[in-house]
């Protein structure tokens, strides 16, 4: 039979389940809210003007059928040219994020100043979109891929050194502490106890940051870093529609292959 004691335990777990829920209810309303307004400022609920548009979109996608593959040997070397884009721009941030993630993590920084130092620079770099650093990178050492590499490099580091530096800081602090007790340098403790906890998510957040640069060398090329973004960027000036719509065919098979690629490494790294 269910005590005094009993019945106090159960009232109680109900009424905190119930602030518990209401709590909860109240922040996904307050997100919707926030959605919706948000949703409003930006045009996105009219629904007249989304309407208003659909027929120029239908006549734009009329215009581009069929696909024309007619100078799909023009666009080899482009596409060779991204996807080596891609590759070094990677390979760049990845070389320069693995020394600047010790310095921004807070369990392994040498000084609260470098910490934030080396945060902010990752903020500030993070924060300045790829393309904007393409236009300026054109600018400096001109056309080509070279300024879409600086810029996808650049880019990647800001934010694949915040992942670095938020790995190496979830590190199990266990053996670091038994590595310390040993007598281990400072260095040591980072190959020997930090280092091998945090290499595979390293790998993985490469092998996202990789995919993801595959994607964003099609845009760089339509400010003049090469590519095939620059072959697209060509046929819409002239309004070849179909052989617009056959290069994006072309860069979304590239795509599913790349992430093809990117999962079957990311399964080898586990």
């Amino acid at each position: 039979m269910p005590t005094a004691a009993t019945d106090f335990h159960t009232n109680r777990y109900l009424d905190q389940y119930g602030r518990t829920w209401i709590r909860q209810a109240a922040q996904v309303a307050a997100v919707l809210a926030i959605v919706l307004v948000a949703s409003w400022y930006v045009g996105l609920l009219d629904f007249g003007t989304l309407a208003d548009g659909v027929p120029a979109i239908l006549t734009l996608a009329g215009e581009a059928m069929p696909p024309n593959f007619a100078n799909a040997q023009d666009w080899i070397k482009p596409l060779l040219d991204t996807l080596a884009m891609s590759v070094a721009g990677t390979a760049m941030a990845v070389i320069l994020s693995f020394p600047l993630a010790f310095v921004a993590a807070r369990n392994t920084a040498p000084h609260p100043i470098v910490y934030q130092v080396a945060r902010t620079l990752l903020n500030a770099l993070r924060s300045v979109p790829e393309l904007i650093m393409g236009i300026i990178f054109v600018a400096a050492v001109g056309f080509g891929a070279l300024p879409g590499v600086l810029a996808l490099g650049l880019h990647s580091v800001g934010m694949v050194g915040k992942f670095f530096a938020e790995a190496i800081e979830h590190v199990d602090e266990a053996p670091v502490e038994a590595a310390r007790a040993a007598g281990a340098t400072p260095l040591q403790v980072l190959f020997h106890a930090v280092l091998p906890q945090v290499l595979p998510q390293f790998a993985d957040v490469s092998i996202y940051r990789w995919e993801y640069n595959f994607r964003a060398s099609t845009v760089m090329g339509m400010v003049g870093a090469g590519g095939i973004g620059f072959e697209l960027m060509g046929s819409l000036r002239i309004m070849q529609y179909q052989e617009v719509s056959a290069i994006l065919l072309v860069i979304l098979a590239m795509v599913t292959l790349v992430d093809g690629l990117s999962g079957y490494l990311r399964k080898k790294f586990k």
